[in-house]
């Protein structure tokens, strides 16, 4: 049997090691991964910039999540050389191409006063309410935190905003801002999570609020008891990162619309009638937008509210779990969002249904030819109440 030393040895011979000199200038130079393979206590103490930590002990079932391109140039460091040495020959069997080990880790690196922080971390807290999230290569601690820092907007405390809103803040969301002008009734109570029977009566801003940070203090929980027009959408949507679009009516869809173009700020869309909804991600100038899914809303007769038409309680459930989703994909930026299609849902065949939508190079708004957006009141158009919240 080889003894550690020699097992060392035999690692450091198969796998290229640089001096810390070299690593920070193969780092400037990029693109390079820094992977940092020490324990999480010794991360928390201090780590090069930007580096991705996996402990060693995980390497082999996270590193392909983590870093997926094989081809990736990957400077990779422990404390004083060995570790990292163990990791780079690992990540070459598993196929890694340009593997390199900082000689004398990230103590000589300090040592040399090489630019090293304290990086961010979770608290113990933290790890314990998010650890399932931590257990995700494509959450991990950097997403979490990345998703404590994000600004999410919803357009709506009613059947949509209330489970998108719930599960935003559940999975950590830090800010949630949180508009509507309405009062919380019994009829809501079918189907807007938010609220209860003891709030009825209550501005539904002030109930969404109390659930939501009951939910998960960590959450800011931001409110606009207010309506939603071109005097103020601009200050409302500034700073916030993604927008979760529950409106009820089409004038405010192309309000929102236009604004966010102006802002480039995602919205999440998302609709419900009777018993079929529909969601999409409109990225600004990426994907299509609203008008080239839609570019003039449809007859009123042939929208009818869900107050008039009915809607079944559970498929806001649904839909907003879908905006849920598709928000922290796009907070993330991981997975294939919805971006360019169309998801349709159909509760009595319990089917799902997907089209392509293109962006229109016709479109008023976004197209290359659009011209100025200015920021308006569409008071002309119909508004049929065709989408759950605020009002429904």
């Amino acid at each position: 049997m080889p003894t550690f030393r020699e097992m060392l040895a035999a690692a450091k011979a198969e796998v290229r090691e640089i001096e810390p000199v070299e690593a920070e200038a193969t780092i400037a130079a990029g693109p390079a991964v820094v992977l940092d393979v020490r324990e999480p206590d010794e991360y928390e103490q201090g780590a090069l910039p930007d580096a991705v930590h996996i402990p060693r002990g995980t390497l082999e079932t996270s590193i392909e999540g983590r870093i997926p391109d094989k081809s990736t140039k990957v400077v990779v460091y422990c404390a004083g050389g060995t570790r990292s040495a163990f990791a780079a020959k690992t990540m070459q069997e598993l196929g890694y191409t340009d593997v390199l080990s900082v000689i004398g880790g990230f103590n000589r690196w300090k040592d040399e006063g090489r630019t090293w922080s304290a990086p961010r971390s979770l608290t113990p807290e933290q790890r314990n309410r998010y650890q399932r999230h931590l257990l995700l290569p494509e959450v991990s601690e950097v997403g979490q935190l990345r998703l404590l820092d994000a600004k999410v907007l919803m357009l709506g405390a009613g059947g949509l905003g209330s489970p998108a809103a719930l599960y935003l803040a559940a999975a950590g969301v830090g800010t949630i801002g949180v508009i509507d002008m309405d009062v919380v009734d019994a009829s809501n109570l079918q189907r807007q999570i938010l609220h209860n029977t003891d709030r009825v009566g209550e501005r539904k801003v002030d109930s969404a609020k109390k659930t939501l940070t009951l939910i998960n203090p960590d959450v800011n929980v931001v409110t606009y008891d207010t309506r939603l027009g071109a005097d103020n959408i601009l200050d409302i949507i500034d700073g916030y990162d993604v927008i979760v679009d529950g409106t009820d009516n089409f004038p405010t869809r192309y309000l929102v619309n236009d604004a966010s173009l102006l802002k480039r700020i995602p919205v999440i869309h998302g609709s419900i009638f009777r018993f079929e909804g529909q969601a999409t991600v409109f990225n600004p100038y990426d994907g299509p937008c609203y008008r080239c899914l839609l570019p003039e809303p449809p007859p009123a007769e042939l929208a009818p509210s869900c107050a008039e038409a009915g809607v079944l309680g559970v498929l806001p459930g649904i839909i907003g779990s879908i905006q849920a989703i598709e928000t922290i994909k796009v907070l993330l930026g991981i997975g294939d969002t919805l971006q360019g299609r169309l998801l349709a849902y159909d509760a009595l065949e319990q089917s799902f249904r997907t089209f392509k939508v293109r962006r229109d190079p016709n479109c008023p708004s976004c197209g290359p030819d659009a011209g100025e957006i200015v920021i308006a009141e569409y008071d002309d158009l119909c508004m049929p109440h065709v989408i759950e919240a605020p009002a429904g």
